[in-house]
C-alpha cells in the first residue's frame, strides 16, 4: 500500500514539473519596471514630508503676547475683567478672621490641676 501511495506521488510530481511553463513565478521587465517606479514615489514622498515638517514649530505652545477678550456684556467694557478666585478672595476679606491667624495674648493658663 506504502509502494502504490509513493509511486503515485512521483507521478503527480513528475506531471506537475511538465504542465508548467519555463517563466512562471518568474518576475518580467514589467514587474521591475514597477517596482522601480513605487520606490522614486516613495523617495519623493519621503523628502516632501521631510521638508513640510522642517516647517513647522517646535511646540505649539500659546507664546507670551497678549490676548485680544471680547467682552460678553457692556458692563464688562467699563469695569476690569475679573481675575479666577477674585469671589473668593473678596468673601474672605469680608470675614477677616477666616484668613487671620489666632491672636497671642500675654495671659498665662492657670495650672492644670
Amino acid at each position: 500500500m506504502t509502494a502504490t501511495v509513493v509511486s503515485s506521488i512521483a507521478v503527480g510530481a513528475v506531471l506537475a514539473e511538465q504542465e508548467l511553463p519555463e517563466d512562471v513565478g518568474k518576475s518580467g521587465p514589467l514587474g521591475l519596471f514597477l517596482l522601480l517606479v513605487l520606490l522614486v514615489a516613495v523617495a519623493l514622498l519621503v523628502k516632501s514630508m521631510t521638508g513640510h515638517l522642517k516647517k513647522l514649530p517646535r511646540s505649539f505652545d500659546p507664546d507670551d503676547e497678549p490676548t485680544v477678550v471680547v467682552p460678553d456684556t457692556p458692563a464688562e467694557l467699563v469695569d476690569p475683567p475679573r481675575r479666577p478666585g477674585q469671589d473668593l478672595l473678596d468673601t474672605l476679606r469680608q470675614a477677616p478672621r477666616a484668613i487671620e491667624g489666632p491672636k497671642r495674648d500675654d495671659r498665662t493658663d492657670p495650672p492644670a490641676r
